[in-house]
């Protein structure tokens, strides 16, 4: 991304906005009920349990060293936009750990409305290329010792190691439930905001009639088709190809119009999460 004044100023801004509302959902559900989600955070939460310190300076503490370690692997934005969340998250849990009142009544519902709003948070910062540090880092320096392990499977076990202290912790293995259906929510809403909730359907058809399937769909469903040659594996007749998307609200629609054109059209639907041109993003 070119470093322009714009783009500091929008990092800057995700950067508040999004630590912001991280921490608002710690402070208030997260340590009042034993909750550790995984990560940074979450092991913040357990040791200021056994500790005299915040869960803010505890993810501070986590953080600085990890920045440290991992300053040549990031470029400068990286770097840079990664140290201003940590200290941003880190002022935030606490201040709002003192001004905001912790809600207690029902663990299942701090668990869910926690893992909804940390997933909020964080996935603005990704829509920017930001992270708050934190495991994301952890999982970049393990990488290196362990190059054949996936990604999200690193940050799996680390959240796993980390709940699993947590409950060591705290001596109560419920806190390992609801910290799953945090973690859980909290991902489904990055992945909602990062890759769009307005999931689409692409329809592969293989039939005799593409010109007939590719006209009725341009003329009823206002969707263009390709169509591509094809030939089949058993009677090796020649065939078509064509490849459409829709929404998935009017799936069955575009269904029943393709049966329409060829009754005996092979077909079969996948699922995809980014879509771009007319119709659906810019």
């Amino acid at each position: 991304m070119k470093f322009t004044l714009r783009s500091l100023l929008l990092d800057l801004l995700f950067s508040a906005v999004g630590s912001a509302i991280v921490a608002i959902p710690i402070a208030m559900f997260n340590v009042p009920n034993d909750i550790a989600p995984g990560g940074v955070s979450g092991l913040a939460t357990a040791l200021a349990h056994i500790s005299p310190l915040t869960v803010g300076v505890w993810t501070l503490v986590l953080n600085v060293p990890l920045l440290l370690f991992t300053f040549r692997l990031l470029g400068f934005r990286s770097l840079a936009a990664t140290g201003i969340c940590t200290l941003l998250l880190s002022f935030f849990i606490d201040y709002f750990s003192a001004v905001i009142p912790p809600y207690t009544n029902n663990v299942l519902l701090a668990a869910i409305a926690g893992g909804a709003l940390c997933g909020l948070g964080t996935g603005l910062l990704f829509l920017r290329g930001i992270t708050t540090g934190g495991t994301d880092l952890l999982a970049l320096l393990l990488h290196r010792p362990f190059p054949n392990v996936p990604s999200g499977t690193m940050l799996m076990i680390i959240d796993v190691m980390v709940v699993t202290f947590a409950v060591l912790v705290f001596r109560d293995i419920e806190v390992a439930l609801y910290s799953a259906i945090s973690i859980f929510i909290c991902s489904k809403v990055i992945d909602a905001l990062t890759q769009g909730v307005d999931y689409a359907k692409v329809i592969y058809v293989i039939t005799s009639r593409g010109e007939e399937v590719s006209r009725i769909l341009n003329e009823q469903t206002n969707r263009g088709a390709t169509i591509l040659p094809a030939q089949g594996g058993y009677t090796l007749q020649e065939k078509q190809m064509v490849i459409t998307v829709t929404k998935r609200n009017v799936l069955s629609q575009t269904l029943h119009l393709i049966r329409m054109a060829d009754p005996d059209a092979f077909l079969y639907v996948t699922d995809s999460t980014e879509v771009h041109g007319e119709g659906f993003k810019a």
